[in-house]
């Protein structure tokens, strides 16, 4: 298996993504404060389908030219339209839900499973996102086959990341760290932002001004 600096000296050289090996995490069992078990589980349950809702036409067309950008990136790994759809739309639905970035959950999974639904780690870790059977335990229903189902496992990786965010109290290299199990080093933290540069999007249509707005 390549070696992490090697791997990250790969990205530096602007090696293709798919070349890359994956990485998956380990996330460490912890005690949870009632308050917080109750929270995560109840972020879990919540079966809300993953359709993303706009608040205006501008929001939606953004949404649109956010998946088309995307999409080209994703075919090579996922060659299926709508399988690529649905996995995407996935994605940006659970990302944005747990206020995480798109991108950076993009790169995590690139890294963690390199987009294999079925990933299993050496440790057990399962599914795009690489959860640990252990949270199904503490906070799902205690079923861990449930996390090769994609937004299953989409949801439990964005609100376990989103944990531990608030955990670090927003410190993004330490939060990728214990999503990781590897707290503190920085190979793992360094490989998902290097793999999430090729997430990033801009929109090339600048948001228009506030009705009534002044220059």
């Amino acid at each position: 298996m390549i070696g992490r600096r090697r791997a990250l000296a790969l990205l530096a050289c602007g090696a293709a993504p798919w070349s890359l090996p994956a990485r998956a995490g380990a996330q460490i069992e912890e005690p949870l404060a009632d308050s917080v078990r109750t929270a995560l589980s109840s972020a879990i349950a919540n079966s809300a389908p993953p359709v993303p809702e706009f608040a205006d036409t501008e929001s939606r067309l953004a949404y649109l030219r956010w998946l088309g950008t995307m999409s080209p990136r994703l075919a090579r790994r996922k060659p299926d339209w709508q399988e690529r759809k649905e996995f995407l739309q996935t994605v940006w639905y659970e990302s944005k839900r747990a206020g995480l970035d798109t991108g950076l959950v993009l790169g995590l999974i690139q890294v963690e499973s390199a987009f294999r639904k079925f990933a299993v780690s050496r440790v057990g870790a399962r599914g795009y996102m690489q959860v640990m059977p252990f949270w199904s335990r503490l906070i799902g229903d205690g079923d861990p086959g449930k996390l090769f189902h994609m937004q299953t496992n989409l949801r439990f990786g964005c609100v376990i990341l989103r944990h531990y965010v608030d955990r670090e109290r927003g410190d993004l290299f330490m939060s990728l760290g214990r999503y990781n199990g590897s707290r503190g080093k920085p190979q793992y933290p360094r490989a998902v932002f290097a793999a999430a540069r090729h997430w990033q999007f801009t929109d090339p249509v600048p948001p228009k001004a506030p009705a009534g707005a002044t220059s």
